[in-house]
C-alpha cells in the first residue's frame, strides 16, 4: 500500500466530517477523499439504470465513470453535485453501503486516492477498513439533535425542502443501519481519537485535528 500519510475522519451522518475533512486537507496541502460521495454516486447511477440487485450494483461501483473537479462531482460527464446531496439519495446510499460486494468493489478505487504528500479521507470505515494504517484516526460525532439541525440548515440553505422531524427520524434509522450492518459497521477504530463536536465550532474542530497532525509530524503546509 502507498505509504503517503492518511488522516482518516469517520463518523455518523451529519456529524460535520465532510466540512472538517475538506478544511483539514486544505490546511495540510493534502488530497481529499469524500468516500460517501462514491456511495451516493452508485445510488444515483443505479436509479438511472434501473438496477437494484447486489451484483448489478457492484458492477456499477467498479466501472462507473466518475471524476471530481474541485467541488464538482461528475458522473458520466454530467455535474451531479446537487443531486447526490438530496436526502433521497443519502438514504439510498446508506442502503447500498451495507452490501459486501459493493464495498469490496470500491476498495481499490478509494485506496487509489492515497497519493503524496498525503490524504484526508472521510467516511464511516476509513480508519477501520479502507486505511487501517492511517497515521491519524478521528471519530467525529455529535448529538442526534445537533446533527439533525445541521442537516436541516444545509438543505434549507440549498433551497431544498426539509422537515426537521423527518430528518431526525431518518438519521436515527441510518445510524442504526450503519452501526449494525455485518460488514464494516460504523464504530470507532480502537486507536482513534473520538471527538464530540456538539458544542464546538467548525474552526475549533479543525484546529484540534490539525494540532494532532502536527504532534505526529505528518507534514503538509507549515
Amino acid at each position: 500500500m502507498n505509504k503517503a500519510p492518511v488522516i482518516a475522519i469517520d463518523g455518523p451522518s451529519a456529524s460535520g466530517k465532510g466540512t472538517i475533512a475538506k478544511r483539514v486537507a486544505w490546511l495540510l496541502g493534502f488530497h481529499y477523499l469524500e468516500s460517501g460521495a462514491l456511495y451516493r454516486l452508485i445510488a444515483l447511477a443505479a436509479q438511472r439504470r434501473g438496477v437494484s440487485d447486489e451484483k448489478g450494483l457492484a458492477q456499477i461501483a467498479a466501472g462507473m465513470d466518475v471524476s471530481f473537479r474541485g467541488d464538482e462531482v461528475i458522473l458520466e460527464k454530467q455535474d451531479v453535485s446537487d443531486q447526490i446531496r438530496s436526502e433521497e439519495c443519502s438514504k439510498r446510499a446508506s442502503e447500498v453501503a451495507k452490501l459486501p460486494s459493493v464495498r469490496t468493489a470500491l476498495l481499490a478505487r478509494q485506496r487509489a486516492f492515497r497519493q503524496p504528500p498525503g490524504l484526508v479521507a472521510d467516511g464511516r470505515d476509513m480508519g477501520t477498513v479502507v486505511f487501517p494504517d492511517a497515521a491519524l484516526k478521528v471519530f467525529l460525532t455529535a448529538s442526534p439533535k445537533i446533527r439533525a439541525e445541521r442537516r436541516y440548515k444545509q438543505l434549507i440553505e440549498k433551497g431544498m425542502n426539509a422537515n426537521l422531524r423527518a430528518l431526525s427520524r431518518d438519521l436515527e434509522e441510518r445510524d442504526a443501519r450503519d452501526a449494525n450492518r455485518p460488514v464494516a459497521p460504523l464504530v470507532p477504530a480502537p486507536d482513534s481519537q473520538v471527538l464530540d463536536s456538539s458544542a464546538l465550532s467548525v474552526e475549533a474542530v479543525v484546529e484540534r485535528i490539525v494540532a494532532w497532525c502536527r504532534e505526529r509530524s505528518l507534514g503538509g503546509r507549515s
